[in-house]
């Protein structure tokens, strides 16, 4: 996607084509994510030796590994999806996003290598529902693989919102020029449904800026935004969510640096790993 010349008439012009993206790009075949590392076990306690009485050496037992994210609910949004290429009459109906109309969804962007944005984004977003899941959260996700059509974009916040998730991230990756670089965290501007999770969005998206920062090399976008930070009104996902969210640019898909990266299943589960970090710090002020 080209978020920065994003317009409601120019999103409409080229939803017929069906190829433009609302918040980035699109989907071809990596292998599906292979199960994520399991969480550091616990703390070990001791036990008494046999025969000791409990004063002769101890040896070490194993406890249940610590569980941060208990009772706690994490919306994720695998932008796009595989079999939107396929529906161009499904994606290209209208729908109202908060405070404009657009299309249901966009196929996405993709690398010169045809490498789509879509299959980028649901390997990110099982490595992270797995990751998160070690820590004890429950995970909702707007689809379940990569190779259906949709949902809307109206739709795919309504799962969220319904699920009451303490927190939620639409994972993307932009479609922008070729000489540039780097992620950008989507956040929300007030228009009344979303006026309570400003504030808490806001507070998120820094936590996940400062993860990518700190965690996975990726810059700040060189092109897009102020200090990878950019407010957005006219995405439904954001204009409609109703839990503290954020969108996340993750990289450039054109740019061949960024390509190398965002393609490589090393750098998207450090990119979950990333993602994991800041949803910790959010949730629990780890």
């Amino acid at each position: 996607m080209k978020p920065w010349l994003h317009t409601a008439a120019a999103g409409l012009a080229t939803a017929a084509a069906g190829l433009v993206t609302v918040a980035c790009g699109s989907a071809a075949g990596l292998p599906h994510p292979a199960a994520t590392q399991t969480p550091p076990a616990g703390d070990t306690t001791a036990a008494p030796a046999a025969g000791q009485g409990g004063s002769g050496p101890v040896s070490p037992g194993p406890t249940a590994p610590s569980k941060p994210l208990a009772g706690k609910v994490v919306g994720i949004d695998p932008g796009h999806n595989g079999g939107n290429f396929a529906d161009p009459s499904y994606i290209n109906q209208i729908i109202w996003n908060g405070r404009e109309n657009e299309t249901c969804d966009t196929t996405g962007t993709q690398t010169a290598g045809g490498y789509t944005e879509a299959q980028f984004n649901f390997n990110v977003a099982r490595y992270l529902r797995a990751d998160l899941e070690a820590l004890g959260a429950r995970v909702v996700m707007t689809r379940t693989s990569d190779h259906g059509v949709g949902p809307c974009v109206n739709r795919r916040a309504r799962i969220l919102d319904n699920a009451h998730a303490n927190v939620a991230i639409d994972i993307h990756a932009d479609g922008g020029p070729s000489w540039g670089r780097g992620f950008t965290v989507l956040e929300p501007i007030p228009d009344g449904r979303n006026d309570h999770v400003i504030k808490s969005s806001e507070r998120f998206g820094n936590d996940v800026r400062a993860a990518l920062l700190q965690h996975t090399g990726m810059p700040e976008s060189d092109y897009y935004g102020h200090n990878g930070i950019q407010f957005r009104d006219d995405l439904a996902g954001l204009n409609l969510t109703t839990v503290p969210k954020v969108l996340i640019e993750c990289g450039n898909m054109p740019n061949p640096t960024d390509a190398a990266l965002l393609t490589s299943p090393r750098f998207q589960r450090k990119l979950a790993s990333a993602l994991e970090s800041a949803i910790v710090t959010f949730l629990t002020g780890r």
